[in-house]
């Protein structure tokens, strides 16, 4: 295993001085550059077919933006702008939205409006629009959804996190206290005004819509600023679509949960929010059981039967609502509450192996694209092909730093065999191709390829991760689709970071018996493992 550390060489070099160290990389035979055309599984930022994307309008770009730890998990924004200031301008305004609007509405900031209003005790409390605004959505909510919704869901929650560090379940006795507490009335609202007074002392989150709202309200602030034509916002996953534009989403699978696994749909979206809520990234592991984080507050039970929904919808706060009461309702009743919203559509996936979908959905859906005839290259004498039954894993966690956000840095993590030849690539995350070669090895390896081929930027929708945190798959087959050899290969990890470090990791895999390897943290990279194994389901 090898790690390297390096600064950035300066963007201000002429191109030929840029071309000149490349050139000094051949000392790791990594100048061995493929041509032609990519037809295989293109990345995560860069996916192959993008065929409901919208190239921004005449005179205009699109810029892209990609950050850490904003609402505690990633956030991305891409503007269609006539230029890089306004662009810049617009992506600083939806920024100072999410700040101002996380200021009144986080339940883990204790000096937000809404942890003070909390302490103030059962007294009425002048609160801002916004706090206002969302405590009256969550009640509106509440009484549409038949209490699959409620603030005070955290009382539940709350239980079985405690229970869950003493590895055991909650007892019945617990639970249906957790119920009582939950049955009553939490605040009053008195719209002349604008107070609301707390009436129970159970806990209470904003969480499950909160995020929605912010995000349309930075959308909003982003959308005011002349020269800016429409955007993506992209909160962990929650994706909002507005103005003229045209996004592709993928639709993540929540058995399959690494970012490059093959999506469940591919969707075309505009003026639209579209929102994924499951049971696969975030829960409790319990005596080898694994309960989901999405709790029913009726039951004090956590949600079961649905594994993951998703939901398009006009407006950002019904998405987020009714994913997350969709997995709370039982399947029919979760239909029968998304068709009293007008204009919305959704996908459940439940854990009998069902996929139900709204009447419209397949209207948004994208046409599968015709599988390639793929003629398998032989392979050397007496050479065997990869096990398809096993699979290599790598689980990265970008460093950042807490309660403070960060650019994500460029990342690129690919395959070279026996003979240094690339073999797969299995990730690029980049925001501005023109700064690619800051990630100079896959530069020299890959670059090339990469520019003949297709390379429109989509977004994947996907239930909440925690900042930084992803997980990546090779599954033994080259950039054509087709099974490599059994022996030797080396999987690389590049990360650049603007103003900080170039990091290149590498760890060879010899393919002959499940392997773990951990790989040393560095200046951009928190952790990561990287396991040879046979291939399960996810949770």
């Amino acid at each position: 295993m090898l790690v390297s550390q390096s600064p950035s060489y300066p963007r201000r070099w002429p191109k030929i001085r840029r071309v000149f160290f490349l050139s000094q990389l051949a000392f790791l035979n990594m100048l061995s550059t493929l041509s032609g055309r990519k037809t295989g599984l293109l990345l995560l930022l860069a996916t192959a077919g993008s065929l409901g994307f919208r190239a921004p309008g005449a005179g205009a770009r699109l810029y892209v933006a990609d950050y850490e730890n904003v609402l505690g998990t990633s956030f991305e924004i891409k503007l269609d702008a006539t230029a890089a200031r306004p662009a810049a301008a617009a992506e600083a305004a939806a920024l100072r939205e999410v700040d101002r609007l996380n200021k009144i509405l986080s339940g883990y900031d204790a000096s937000s409006e809404f942890s003070r209003w909390l302490r103030a005790g059962q007294q009425p409390v002048a609160v801002s629009a916004e706090l206002y605004e969302v405590l009256s959505l969550f009640e509106q909510w509440r009484v549409k959804s038949d209490g699959a919704l409620d603030a005070s869901a955290e009382t539940v929650s709350q239980l079985w996190r405690t229970a869950a560090k003493q590895n055991r379940r909650p007892s019945a006795a617990e639970i249906a206290a957790a119920v009582v507490a939950v049955h009553q009335q939490h605040y009053v609202l008195n719209a002349q005004n604008r107070t609301a007074q707390r009436t129970s002392a159970a806990p209470l989150m904003l969480n499950s819509f909160a995020k929605s709202y912010i995000m349309n309200k930075a959308a909003e602030a982003a959308l005011a600023t002349p020269g800016v034509r429409g955007l993506v916002v992209n909160i962990g996953g929650d994706i909002l679509v507005r103005g003229a534009h045209t996004e592709q989403i993928e639709v993540s699978n929540p058995k399959a949960d690494a970012e490059n696994d093959q999506p469940v749909a591919q969707l075309r979206v505009h003026d639209k929010t579209i929102a994924t809520s499951g049971n696969y990234r975030r829960g409790e592991l319990i005596d080898g059981r694994w309960y989901s984080h999405i709790v029913d507050p009726r039951t004090g039970q956590p949600a079961s039967e649905v594994i993951s929904a998703t939901v398009v919808a006009d407006q950002a706060t019904d998405a987020g609502a009714l994913a997350t009461a969709l997995n709370v309702l039982p399947p029919a009743e979760g239909q029968a509450l998304v068709a009293a919203v007008p204009g919305a559509e959704y996908m459940l996936l439940t854990a009998a192996g069902q996929r139900l979908e709204s009447p419209g959905w397949k209207k948004l859906e994208l046409p599968a694209a015709p599988k390639a005839t793929k003629t398998s290259p032989a392979l050397p004498p007496k050479a065997k092909s990869w096990d398809p039954a096993y699979e290599v894993a790598l689980t990265l966690e970008l460093a950042t730093q807490e309660g403070a956000r960060t650019h994500r840095p460029f990342v690129a993590v690919w395959v070279v065999d026996a003979k240094k030849k690339p073999v797969r690539q299995i990730a690029l995350w980049y925001n501005k191709q023109k700064y690619l070669d800051d990630i100079n090895f896959w530069y020299a390896a890959y670059y090339d390829q990469f520019a003949a081929g297709n390379n429109n930027v989509s977004s994947t929708t996907s239930a909440t991760r925690s900042p930084g945190k992803y997980t990546l798959k090779w599954d033994g087959k080259d950039d054509q689709g087709n099974p490599v050899a059994q022996g030797p290969y080396t999987l690389f990890i590049e990360v650049a970071r603007e103003h900080g470090t170039h990091q290149l990791m590498k760890q060879a895999l010899d393919g002959k018996k499940p392997q773990h390897f951990d790989l040393p943290a560095n200046a951009e990279v928190a952790s990561a493992a990287i396991d040879y194994r046979k291939k399960t389901d996810d949770k």
